[in-house]
């Protein structure tokens, strides 16, 4: 699932993918799964079941000198739940696992939207107001944050990011979602 704008924007990197790959601008799911964070992974099982809720994981180590997150564990997870039906959280934990969203949360998403809309019309002004209440809301929410900066204009891997990864790191790496500490280090 990506949070862009259109499918140009995520071609580069679903090249090769052969599962869908579900755009959703509208932040929608960010809302129904409590996520701030990305990227960010769930497990679905075929019953519609989420069988671990939203946590920092990856699928190789591209990110791993930047996040500090090895993939192995994670995917070492992925094929004992598929092999064995193993899963890393039991299911009544893995209700509980993930907070609701905060009321600040949730207005900042609706900013994002409003933002989000205003933009496609054309009406900057307005869109740059609700962005900049979205952040406000929400700083550390990287679904708000980052997502916003192509749409204003900002590079989401340039200064301004490393900016406002400093103030995350400094905020204490907030993140709304099982941790891949957990994941990636043996007893953690």
């Amino acid at each position: 699932m990506a949070l862009d704008e259109s499918p140009d924007d995520v071609r580069p990197w679903t090249e090769g993918i052969t599962l869908p790959v579900l755009i959703d601008p509208q932040h929608v799911l960010t809302e129904l799964y409590a996520i701030s964070n990305v990227p960010t992974v769930i497990w679905i099982d075929e019953d519609d079941r989420i069988v671990r809720p939203n946590g920092v994981a990856f699928g190789t180590d591209t990110f791993k000198d930047f996040t500090g997150v090895e993939a192995a564990p994670h995917m070492d997870a992925v094929r004992q739940w598929v092999r064995k039906g193993e899963v890393p959280i039991a299911p009544e934990d893995a209700r509980t696992a993930v907070g609701d969203l905060s009321a600040d949360e949730v207005a900042a998403r609706l900013h994002f939207r409003i933002a989000a809309h205003a933009r496609r019309r054309g009406d900057a002004d307005v869109a740059r107001r609700h962005f900049e209440r979205a952040a406000a809301s929400a700083p550390h929410d990287w679904t708000i944050r980052r997502a916003a900066m192509p749409l204003v204009g900002d590079d989401p891997f340039g200064p301004r990011f490393f900016e406002m990864y400093s103030e995350w790191q400094a905020a204490g790496s907030p993140y709304h979602g099982i941790s891949s500490r957990a994941e990636s280090s043996p007893g953690a």
